[in-house]
């Protein structure tokens, strides 16, 4: 006699989000993926398609939050583990610094936090003889932050990072800057017009720079005024070197490596005539969708700046290819996944494509060139470098005036140099903006 057939169990609530939040994470710690491409990008997870909006927004916030405090919850697993992590189950690293981080800073209840990273535990294969080891360990976690909250440390920058920072910067601003990585950033945007009103409409404020900033829990898509183009995202930071280069109505304006778009969209607003210049042609493509739903126009070109054979222009904007240590509040993986070592190749494509940025720019026409980097071999020394090796090239001094008064921003040199602390707020999340270093030059005539 045949057996009747059994519904399948359904799954457990907020199972499926950690367990792809456990996938992503090893894709970016075990095989140095980035995260972006592994949410939405090329390498996306495929489990996520399946996702309701609000677990996939949940997934989002478990691997940002794991990322952005790996180094404390790393040395906390680690004092929880008699024998240190099992070697056979890489797995289990992963579910306990997933469990860790609700306990210590996700709004999860502690006993669901152990649950779920159990039931995680028993649904790999290897892993599943740990299950009581992650019970045991993610209890004492609980116990331990009942008794002694847990804060973000310098743990969670790789020294060479800090090193780094500490020389360039001195060991308090260093400090800061790690303290300001640490949290989650708010959603900045650039609005067409009516600043003040679009913040009324998302429940946010305008920030001294004219964008405007607001806590967004769900898909960017569905906020108003998406779908009529009345804004798009980009970083107050990354709204300031368009700036630089004043009224460009009616100007032939070139911008190099210019995927996913926000400069070149506030050029095509401020009424420039724009070549937007990108080797990409998926993130050309997205630009291209960027525009089309703003209503503005560019001209897009598929090509390697290095090649690309136009103008001379007016105006030419070169946003880098470098390290991004700038933008770590946004991009938690970065300090996980690069190395001092990759330096030396990204300064030398810098300085090729800025040789080729000043023979695109018409004499007497402005250069501006900027890094969403905080190292000094990416920004200024770069720009001393060129000042001394091409006489063509002087350097136009930025006032702070042109950056909406903060004088903070602008370098001993005149030029544009933000800070991950700067602009801060009494809620963090509300606070700082990504590290950006600008230049503006200007091309003799002679």
């Amino acid at each position: 006699m045949a057996r009747p057939r059994t519904s399948p169990q359904p799954e457990v609530p907020g199972l499926a989000a950690r367990r792809i939040a456990a996938d992503i994470l090893d894709g970016v710690l075990r095989r140095r993926i980035a995260l972006d491409e592994l949410l939405s990008g090329k390498n996306v997870h495929p489990g996520l398609v399946g996702l309701a909006d609000r677990d996939r927004a949940l997934t989002r916030r478990l691997t940002a939050t794991v990322l952005r405090r790996l180094g404390t919850l790393r040395h906390l697993v680690s004092g929880f583990l008699d024998k240190g992590l099992p070697s056979d189950a890489p797995r289990i690293e992963t579910i306990l610094l997933l469990g860790a981080a609700q306990i210590l800073w996700l709004e999860v209840p502690d006993h669901a936090a152990v649950d779920l990273s159990v039931r995680l535990a028993q649904a790999d294969r290897r892993a599943a003889r740990y299950a009581g080891l992650v019970n045991a360990v993610l209890r004492r976690v609980t116990q331990s932050a009942a008794t002694k909250p847990v804060e973000g440390t310098s743990r969670d920058t790789p020294d060479w990072l800090l090193k780094r920072w500490k020389k360039a910067y001195g060991t308090d601003t260093a400090r800061a800057i790690a303290a300001a990585n640490g949290h989650e950033p708010a959603l900045d945007l650039t609005v067409k017009q009516d600043a003040e009103s679009w913040a009324e409409r998302l429940r946010g404020r305008v920030l001294p720079t004219g964008t405007v900033r607001t806590l967004v829990h769900g898909a960017i898509s569905l906020l108003p005024g998406f779908s009529e183009g009345a804004w798009w995202v980009q970083d107050a930071a990354a709204a300031l070197p368009v700036r630089l280069f004043g009224d460009v109505r009616g100007k032939s304006i070139a911008e190099l490596c210019a995927a996913p778009g926000g400069k070149t969209a506030q050029l095509a607003l401020a009424g420039a005539q724009v070549s937007a210049v990108d080797r990409s042609s998926v993130r050309l493509n997205r630009l291209r969708e960027n525009l089309a739903r703003l209503s503005l126009s560019a001209e897009t070109i598929a090509a390697d700046a290095l090649d690309w054979q136009g103008g001379p222009f007016d105006g030419v904007l070169l946003d880098a290819p470098c390290s991004a240590t700038g933008t770590i509040r946004r991009h938690p993986d970065i300090p996980w996944l690069k190395s001092e070592a990759e330096l030396p190749v990204l300064t030398s494509l810098q300085q090729r494509l800025i040789h080729r940025a000043v023979e695109l720019t018409k004499p007497g026409g402005t250069f501006v060139y900027c890094v969403c980097s905080l190292e000094p071999e990416e920004g200024q020394s770069q720009i001393e470098a060129l000042l001394t090796r091409d006489p063509r090239v002087t350097r136009s001094p930025i006032t702070a005036q042109e950056v909406f008064g903060r004088a903070e921003f602008i370098t001993i040199d005149g030029d544009l140099r933000t800070l991950p602390q700067q602009l801060p707020d009494p809620d963090p999340r509300l606070g700082g903006l990504d590290g950006f270093f600008a230049a503006r030059l200007v091309r003799s005539r002679a």
